[in-house]
C-alpha cells in the first residue's frame, strides 16, 4: 500500500462529536480491528486495511517524535493520550484525540493495542498544529532522519520536564 504517492489536499475532513473512531492493532502495530468511523473518515474498505500497518494513515505533517512518545508509553503498559493529524486514502486530513491502551493476556503480557479517537477542540488542534509545525522542523533540519528524530524528541521532552509534567497532563493543558 505506497501511501508515498499520495498529495496531500489540504481539505480537512471531520466526524461527529458523539462519534468515536475505533481501532485496534496486534503488537507490531497491525490493524486487526477498524470501525465504521475510521473506515470513512480513512477513506478504506475493511478489506484494505486489517493486516496492514497503522501508520498507512499517517500524515506527514505528523512528528515521528510524537509517535515515539506514544509506542514507548503504551509499548511499558500504559496508556496515552495524543493530538495527531492523520492522513486519507485521498489526502484529506482530519485531528483527533487519540487515547491508545495496550491490552494485556492473562499472563499480563501486552497482545494488542485499543485506540478510541474522538473529536479535538479548534484551541487544541491549534496549538498542536504549532508545536508539532516546530518538531517537524528539528526532525526535518537533519539530514539523518533517525538523528532527527531523537533531535526532536528530546526538545518534546525537554520542553515537559521545563513544564514539570507528563506528556498527558501536557495534552490535556492545550
Amino acid at each position: 500500500m505506497a501511501r508515498s504517492d499520495v498529495k496531500l489536499t489540504g481539505i480537512e475532513r471531520t466526524f461527529g462529536t458523539d462519534e468515536i473512531i475505533v481501532s485496534k492493532t496486534d503488537p507490531k502495530g497491525r490493524l486487526i480491528y477498524a470501525n465504521e468511523v475510521f473506515l470513512r473518515l480513512a477513506g478504506y474498505s475493511e478489506a484494505e486495511v486489517l493486516g496492514q500497518p497503522h501508520n498507512v494513515i499517517r500524515h506527514p505533517d505528523m512528528p515521528r517524535c510524537v509517535f515515539k512518545l506514544l509506542w514507548d508509553t503504551i509499548a511499558s503498559g500504559k496508556e496515552c493520550f495524543a493530538y495527531v493529524v492523520n492522513r486519507s486514502k485521498n489526502g484529506d486530513h482530519y485531528w483527533v484525540l487519540a487515547h491508545v491502551t495496550p491490552t494485556f493476556n492473562a499472563a499480563g503480557e501486552i497482545v494488542s493495542y485499543h485506540s478510541n479517537r474522538r473529536v479535538p477542540t479548534r484551541q487544541a488542534v491549534a496549538k498542536a498544529e504549532a508545536l508539532y509545525a516546530e518538531l517537524s522542523a528539528i526532525e526535518n533540519g537533519s539530514q539523518d532522519r533517525k538523528k532527527g528524530m531523537e533531535a526532536a524528541y528530546q526538545a518534546l521532552t525537554d520542553k515537559l520536564q521545563a513544564l514539570g509534567v507528563p506528556y498527558d497532563e501536557f495534552v490535556f493543558a492545550l
